[in-house]
């Protein structure tokens, strides 16, 4: 840390004063007030992409899904069985519409395993499926960066929570990245599970360090903000440390809370279908993770999971990741807002 030293004379006496500059006093670099989008099923309307602007959201990220099986290196995309909103012509559209109400877009391609659920736990047998999945998994990406591109978009993740090629086969992703910027001129990120961006070796390629940043911070079902708040001093001291290490900011691609009872500890191990309802937890899990990093000059701001344009029932949700209808807008809208000058 940089020290200061003045010579203060006070009565005929040299006092030296001795201090570090505020962190407010680096240049103010304006946040991503982000939501995820849930791919709709149907196209919409441009008016129910302006309800995130009630929200005072600024970015929205597209995420054209990919689909894998268990164990298979195949990855599909753009077919006709998937939702309008998960094809090229349904991303091409959303990006449209997210324009037309003044949003910045992140476009974030995200494979879905069946079988699994996440990539996170994704591994291959033999080196001949891992170079089957490296050539399907570079197309599925390249189609989108060059979207991206031709869009004008501003940033770009090139995957999703692929723990183990992730750490495992440095020298493809550095090879994608490459490939990636000959079709693509703007910035780009990766999205790192919160337990895995520590083993990624290759993050000087990106430009921001992008974490999907489920932290488990207290081990009670309904803990106070002051103890989020405490739970999130050791990540947040990790994470400047981590931006320091690598000279760059360090951005949530995902981030939030369910609405029930627990969601700020181990929340995987949770069955939301058995826990009580708690939207003030989730409403106060927001508003510390807003206190603890919104100042930080190294954080460059995140992307809220999830935001749907359809419903089917308001029950199917009461427990669900999404703040939509609960508690935790109105303290996203605060936040958000101040973060660019509304009060």
């Amino acid at each position: 840390m940089r020290l200061l030293t003045l010579i203060v004379p006070v009565a005929g006496i040299a006092l030296w004063l001795v201090f570090s500059p505020a962190e407010e006093s680096k240049p103010h670099t304006p946040k991503m007030n982000g939501a995820s989008l849930v791919n709709p099923p149907r196209e919409i309307t441009r008016e129910q992409m302006a309800e995130l602007k009630q929200l005072n959201v600024g970015w929205v990220a597209i995420i054209p899904y990919a689909f894998a099986q268990s164990g298979e290196p195949e990855i599909s995309f753009n077919h006709e069985r998937q939702w309008w909103g998960e094809r090229t012509e349904g991303t091409m559209e959303l990006i449209s519409l997210a324009r037309e109400c003044g949003m910045k877009i992140m476009l974030k391609p995200h494979v879905w395993v069946r079988g699994e659920g996440w990539t996170g736990d994704f591994t291959l047998n033999n080196e001949h499926d891992w170079k089957k999945w490296e050539e399907d998994f570079s197309n599925y990406i390249l189609h989108f960066a060059s979207l991206a591109d031709s869009l004008d978009v501003e940033l770009f993740s090139i995957g999703t929570e692929y723990r183990i090629p992730a750490r495992e086969r440095p020298d493809y992703w550095r090879k994608l990245i490459g490939e990636v910027r000959k079709v693509y001129q703007g910035n780009i990120t990766y999205a790192s599970n919160w337990d895995n961006f520590m083993h990624i070796t290759w993050w000087d390629a990106v430009d921001y360090l992008g974490v999907d940043a489920y932290f488990p911070l207290v081990d009670k079902e309904n803990p106070t903000t002051q103890e989020l708040i405490k739970g999130w001093e050791p990540i947040v001291n990790e994470l400047e440390a981590f931006s320091e290490q690598w000279n760059k900011p360090v951005l949530f691609t995902e981030y939030g809370f369910q609405s029930m009872d627990g969601a700020a500890g181990r929340h995987w191990e949770l069955d939301r279908k058995q826990i009580p309802v708690n939207e003030e937890l989730q409403a106060l899990a927001y508003d510390a993770t807003f206190q603890s990093f919104m100042s930080k000059h190294w954080y460059a701001g995140g992307f809220f999971w999830k935001w749907y344009f359809f419903q089917r029932s308001p029950e199917r949700y009461t427990t669900d990741w999404t703040p939509q209808n609960k508690k935790a807008e109105q303290i996203i809208a605060k936040w958000y807002g101040q973060s660019i000058g509304i009060q």
